[in-house]
């Protein structure tokens, strides 16, 4: 296969530089070393420069320059989207010189090293749990930081993807059928956010669930269960007295009034015949 010009002249310079590197991996000189593996690091030619600092480490630790190595260390794996190394790194650093002059950034860059690892919203989120904890301890210890109001807007952040993911979750057992399983899903949300901007949505399926669970129930159980379905909409009048879900909710409990009567006169006319 033949190789077009520009793509010669790039397999020619990685060729040369890949050369240089490993010349520079040999030398004996550990200042060489250093020297080089702060000009990789200053153009961002990451995966050398951590080698170099890596190589250098034994011969470097505790003397002068070590804790400015070490920081940049912890940046080529970050540069290098390795998040996971870079979050040790990171704490590593605050553990290693905890009056460094970077101690506050690299505290703050291992919560936010978990941050970039949170993934989807339907994956596990443990990483989005760790960050949102490490983030709020950054705020607890450094109130006055300049990067405070970012650590904040991350939590919010990953507070709405944490919603999400228990929403969908509580929505799954709904269309599936688990509605008692879907209300107290709904209601813990409201518990879990009790700020979020769609409580009233939640409250709301909360009664949906409710209501579906009594009609589904046997006609013993249904008395209660829809007995259930007015006691949450009373609740959600209080709540939210002015919702424009209102007129749903007061539809719910209409129906659960109605059926309610209905159960009664069927009590009733049970006893008549007996």
């Amino acid at each position: 296969m033949k190789l077009t010009i520009p793509a010669l002249v790039l397999v020619l310079v990685f060729s040369s530089c890949a050369s240089k590197f490993a010349k520079v991996m040999k030398s004996k000189d550990n200042e060489y070393k250093l020297k080089m593996a702060e000009q990789y690091y200053a153009n961002k030619k990451y995966s050398y420069a951590q080698q170099l600092f890596d190589e250098l480490f034994p011969y470097i630790k505790g003397k002068e320059g070590y804790e400015d190595a070490f920081y940049k260390y912890a940046y080529c794996a970050y540069n290098q989207k390795d998040y996971l190394n870079a979050e040790s790194l990171f704490k590593t650093y605050t553990e290693t010189f905890p009056n460094g002059p970077r101690a506050e950034e690299c505290e703050y860059m291992r919560a936010y090293s978990f941050y970039k690892q949170s993934p989807k919203v339907d994956l596990d989120q443990t990483n989005s749990t760790k960050a949102i904890a490490l983030m709020q301890a950054f705020i607890n210890t450094h109130g006055e930081s300049e990067r405070t109001k970012q650590a904040t807007e991350i939590i919010d952040k990953l507070r709405e993807k944490l919603e999400l993911k228990e929403f969908k979750s509580a929505q799954l057992y709904y269309d599936l059928g688990y509605y008692k399983g879907a209300a107290v899903a709904f209601s813990t949300l409201m518990d879990n956010y009790p700020d979020s901007r769609k409580s009233e949505d939640y409250k709301l399926a909360v009664i949906k669930s409710y209501y579906r669970y009594a009609e589904m129930s046997i006609w013993d159980k249904q008395e209660e269960r829809y007995s259930k379905v007015l006691t949450e909409c009373t609740d959600f009048s209080d709540r939210f007295p002015e919702s424009k879900l209102k007129e749903q909710v007061d539809e719910y409990k209409a129906l659960s009034d109605n059926n309610l009567k209905r159960i009664h006169n069927e009590q009733a006319q049970a006893t008549t015949q007996r």
